[in-house]
């Protein structure tokens, strides 16, 4: 019993050994091709689940299905009208075609991340190369709410250029153009896009230069207009004052002429009534105003200034 026992079990591990090695699975994410001897057979499998290989002789080469990033290197690169620039690109990319992923790269997924350099970053060059600094930096003629001298600009200031692609329209041709080489490689290029665009640092340091030059230009204007404005505000405020004061000296003029007219009235009244009063309250007046603790008068005694003061006496 014994040995049949042990002829068994070697029977079901054999079984079972042959058995996993004929099933494998594909997961959601996944795609993949069969292996003969290091050769691709049959057809791509691209559907997920449980599927059938013959054991020991066939393996399975599993690729990603889902999109993939590629991010390109900085490259320097000149436009049409002499300005050398940096172009930082991105895009994302998947394998549609496992067997020819396979065939063209050996499905290194670092192999077609350096065929994807090559070919965009040749892509961008060309495109670049023959456009203008500004079709790289703007999408549309739409009139922008401070001049491109004010902003500082890219070098292109006090131009009048029409753009005729502009950035959209070029990284679409850059798209286009790369993406027409990609099928033999089984990869689609999905997108393609300029993250940054900026001036190499020699350059980069005369722009800066210009900016500054132009920003003390326009603080120097704005410092001229509001100087202007400040004497124009001084001068109509010096205007204004001097027309309140000839008003205020004008009303201050009416007032006293009417004020002295009534008092001339009051007094010619009272003189009317009582000359002799008046006559002696109008001496006292002059006493009051002539007559101080530290005065000294030399009158004759028959004087009519201090006659009144003689008449106490009687």
């Amino acid at each position: 019993m014994k040995p049949t026992i042990i002829v068994l079990v070697v029977l079901g591990v054999i079984v079972f050994m042959i058995l996993s090695g004929a099933f494998f699975v594909v997961d959601e994410t996944e795609q993949a091709i069969i292996l003969q001897f290091g050769k691709p057979v049959g057809e791509p499998i691209r559907e997920a689940g449980l599927h059938f290989k013959t054991p020991f002789i066939q393996d399975v080469k599993s690729f990603d299905k889902r999109v993939l990033e590629w991010d390109g290197d900085e490259n320097q690169i000149p436009t049409s009208d002499k300005k050398y620039i940096w172009v930082d690109t991105f895009g994302r990319w998947r394998i549609v075609d496992p067997l020819k992923f396979y065939q063209s790269v050996r499905g290194d997924e670092r192999a077609a991340q350096s065929r994807l350099d090559d070919i965009i970053d040749s892509a961008t060059r060309n495109f670049i190369s023959e456009n203008l600094l500004i079709e790289a930096v703007r999408n549309s003629n739409r009139q922008l709410k401070r001049s491109i001298e004010e902003a500082g600009g890219f070098g292109f200031e006090g131009v009048d250029v029409q753009i005729a692609k502009g950035r959209e329209k070029i990284t679409q041709l850059i798209q286009q153009a790369a993406a027409k080489a990609m099928p033999e490689f089984g990869i689609e290029l999905l997108d393609v896009r300029i993250k940054r665009i900026n001036y190499i640092e020699e350059v980069r340091q005369k722009v800066y230069e210009r900016m500054i030059s132009e920003r003390k230009r326009i603080a120097e204007k704005s410092r001229s207009e509001g100087q202007g404005r400040k004497a124009e505000i001084d001068g109509e405020r010096e205007k204004e004052l001097q027309r309140i004061t000839s008003e205020a000296y004008r009303t201050a003029q009416e007032l006293e002429g009417k004020a002295d007219a009534e008092a001339t009235r009051i007094y010619a009244n009272a003189f009317n009534r009582d000359p002799e009063f008046y006559s002696f309250i109008q001496t006292l007046d002059s006493y009051r105003q002539t007559l101080k603790s530290n005065t000294t008068m030399i009158l004759k005694t028959d004087s009519e200034f201090l006659k009144y003061l003689k008449d106490i006496g009687r």
